[in-house]
């Protein structure tokens, strides 16, 4: 045997036996899955809203656009006509798989709307049955990590995996937020947790936020689709009405209580006039000093809807519910008898400390910040989660491995596969059920 691999090749055994493996529930990320307008009135008739490239602007900010109920604790869309609901076609894959399936995307490969496609693909591939051991969460991403709506979600589908595959337990791969999802969900419902789960993987998660890409989000938007599609896609600044009023990336900012290398900065060269006279003078706030700052900014933020005016500054509600999310995601505890493995992002540069304005022009009023492009420092990472943040995860993790790659080009990284292929047994499962096979030696170095 050359390169320590082994590939076989032969007839395989029918997909009775699927049983052998243990069922697998992929839990998505923020802006990970596809989001569905679904009117209340018309027989139900729905729209996909997120992800979509034709018309994606318009339609955004007419059904997604929210605003948040400090009453129930949710972001609630402003078209009062329709629900947003997440589609359940395909045992939950369909809503993560390709985030545009349309066929114009399928036909063009615009791999960036290409969510678990690959994984999903991969797991088929090495003997995983849709329904009964693979399994999809998707949920309202715009919502708090921590609500009775995505919390019971996830315990139905750990539940409904459970019983599909005869009563084995559950191994959960999570990207990105999903991750303080599943910590949450291990928070307040330890039990439920135990009783269902083998083996988390998480991949790519801001176990202690995403400060540069979070803290910019939160005062000037974000690009979900880069390049070309662009120009298709959700303005950045659509994007930027929509999570001013999300508590899920309020829960993402830096955590101040993180012993950092270096805290986490947002710096603004700021124009100060004394005695007549105009200077450029730098301030700088760290994660708790940065809320000032963001109702500075935010105060006078707006959006036109339905011809109303409606006022979107920070939301210090939705700020105080994320501390306290905050501090459950601080404490929680790995139940005994999981296992649990982190994969992360290295090598590529990440967003870390913000920056607004410079020396030679400088910023006037707060509010520009908004309208402004910033600049950053870097750190390692995976271009979005810094790698400091994503490893310290606080649990007794079985492994924890850096590959180099982006955030979500994780999800398809062939690095990837091989660790989750190791650390579920999939490989020597397999070899177990080839009836005939040819053993072929392949150098891979």
């Amino acid at each position: 045997m050359v390169g320590g691999k082994r590939w076989c090749f032969g007839n395989q055994s029918s997909g009775d036996d699927v049983a052998d493996f243990d069922p697998i529930l992929l839990v998505s990320g923020i802006g990970g899955t596809i989001l569905n307008s679904k009117l209340k009135s018309c027989f139900g008739l729905t729209t996909r809203i997120w992800v979509r490239i034709l018309l994606a602007d318009m339609e955004f900010r007419k059904r997604a656009w929210s605003l948040y109920n400090p009453d129930t604790g949710y972001t609630e869309a402003l078209d009062d006509s329709s629900d947003i609901v997440v589609p359940q076609d395909d045992y939950g894959l369909y809503a993560i798989d390709i985030l545009d399936p349309s066929l114009l995307i399928k036909c063009l490969q615009v791999t960036d709307v290409y969510y678990f496609h690959d994984m999903i693909d991969m797991l088929i591939k090495y003997g995983y049955k849709k329904g009964t051991t693979l399994f999809g969460y998707g949920y309202d991403f715009r919502q708090s990590n921590r609500t009775d709506q995505a919390m019971d979600g996830l315990e139905e589908k750990l539940e409904t995996a459970y019983k599909a595959s005869g009563g084995r337990k559950v191994n959960l791969i999570s990207h990105s937020m999903g991750g303080l999802l599943v910590s949450c969900f291990i928070s307040l419902h330890s039990d439920v947790f135990s009783k269902y789960v083998n083996k988390w993987i998480s991949i790519a998660t801001p176990f202690q936020g995403a400060p540069g890409y979070i803290n910019d989000s939160l005062l000037t938007g974000l690009q979900f689709v880069e390049g070309l599609e662009s120009y298709f896609f959700v303005s950045r600044w659509s994007m930027h009405q929509l999570l001013v009023e999300c508590p899920s990336i309020y829960e993402m900012l830096p955590n101040p209580e993180f012993q950092w290398k270096k805290q986490p900065e947002i710096v603004v060269w700021r124009n100060r006039s004394e005695n007549g006279q105009d200077s450029a003078r730098l301030e700088t706030y760290d994660p708790s000093g940065c809320v000032g700052l963001f109702e500075e900014a935010l105060k006078d933020n707006e959006i036109e809807y339905n011809k109303k005016t409606i006022p979107l500054p920070f939301n210090l509600s939705i700020y105080k519910w994320a501390a306290t999310t905050r501090k459950m995601l601080n404490s929680v505890q790995l139940p005994e008898g999981i296992d649990f493995y982190n994969i992360y992002g290295t090598s590529l540069d990440t967003p870390f400390d913000v920056c607004y304005g410079s020396e030679t022009d400088p910023i006037n009023d707060p509010s520009e910040i908004c309208h402004s492009l910033p600049e950053y420092s870097y750190v390692d990472g995976d271009a979005t989660v810094p790698a400091e943040s994503a490893m310290a995860d606080g649990f007794p993790a079985i492994e924890r491995v850096g590959i180099p790659c982006a955030h979500r080009t994780l999800l398809r990284d062939e690095n990837v596969f091989e660790y989750i292929r190791k650390w579920l047994g999939i490989e020597e499962q397999r070899s177990t059920r080839v009836k005939t096979s040819k053993v072929v030696d392949v150098d891979l170095a």
